[in-house]
């Protein structure tokens, strides 16, 4: 998070020509994140281990790659939804052009932009810059494209150029296309900058014909995945599982995270939001080492484990 930039400078982009005054007030602000900055220029983006192949999925059944970070593809008997989609090399403010002053990247994403085919759905659980990338957003803009996203953030967007925009909060529903979209609640936040607090942040329950999935955006410990329980499983369940130490008010654990998915009923998981950007302390495998010793004895269970990985259910 940076303070102390103006929400028109931040969000507009200011072009090249501003990046060392913001550069200055970044540094102000929040000096260890400026260190991290200079520290990462120097080393490289790895290669995802592995590049899911979406063009060889059939149009029935559920299939899904992670691409990286909470950026999952989906293929739902045919229909195309993207979560939380972060394609570029770092995440920050973008000051225009390829330029984006942020974080950088450990592992790039599993599939590069151009490959990934365009989505029926953009589903974006809140406006923090590692789940709303204004410059992948942008290049994602479609007329085939719906958007469907938390309270007070559409401002982020430019509507017009997609399908459609909606914005929807906690119980409340939204359908595109075939998929049923209901929003839950979760335990984070959802301001982008520090004076923006008004930015809501969401769960998000999805029914598309026999198929249910549960993609949790990100959350600290809550009880509220009882609450989205059902009569029926979920098929799959996209768990955030990273960036804990120290940030457990804001980010749940691995135990944490299966815990809250067999809470709501998950059959599968899909651990996301780990071995992608250095945004906390804890070592890079720690998440997935300590994910699969909850798992204990129900490692078929989670079916991806490193970024590229792809599963499919009939």
């Amino acid at each position: 998070m940076v303070s102390g930039l103006s929400r028109r400078a931040v969000l507009g982009g200011v072009g090249v020509a501003g990046a060392a005054g913001i550069a200055g007030l970044i540094y102000a602000a929040a000096p260890p994140f400026w260190r991290q900055f200079a520290r990462e220029l120097g080393r490289p983006i790895y290669p995802a281990p592995k590049s899911p192949d979406p063009s060889r999925w059939p149009d029935t059944g559920l299939h899904a790659a992670w691409i990286g970070h909470a950026t999952v593809l989906l293929k739902v008997d045919g229909y195309i939804i993207l979560t939380d989609p972060v394609l570029g090399n770092r995440i920050g403010i973008h000051l225009g052009g390829p330029l984006t002053l942020g974080l950088k990247r450990v592992v790039a994403p599993a599939l590069p932009p151009e490959r990934v085919p365009q989505p029926d759905l953009i589903l974006l659980s809140h406006a923090h810059m590692d789940h709303f990338d204004i410059p992948t957003l942008r290049r994602l803009e479609s007329r085939r494209t719906e958007v469907v996203t938390a309270l007070a953030t559409s401002d982020l967007l430019r509507p017009k150029r997609y399908r459609q925009v909606r914005e929807i909060g906690w119980g409340e529903r939204a359908q595109a296309g075939p998929v049923s979209i209901r929003a839950f609640r979760v335990n984070h936040w959802g301001a982008r900058l520090r004076t923006d607090r008004h930015r809501g942040y969401n769960g998000y329950a999805l029914e598309a014909g026999r198929w249910r999935i549960l993609f949790a955006g990100d959350t600290a410990d809550t009880d509220e995945f009882r609450r989205v329980r059902g009569p029926r499983e979920y098929h799959l369940a996209i768990m955030p599982i990273g960036a804990y130490n120290p940030w457990i008010r804001y980010h749940c654990t691995p135990e944490q995270a299966w815990r809250m998915g067999n809470d709501a009923g998950s059959e599968h998981f899909i651990p996301i939001h780990h071995q992608t950007f250095q945004l906390s302390r804890e070592p890079m495998h720690e998440p997935i080492e300590r994910f699969q010793n909850a798992a204990g004895n129900h490692q078929s269970r989670i079916l991806v484990r490193s970024i590229g990985e792809e599963i499919h259910l009939s």
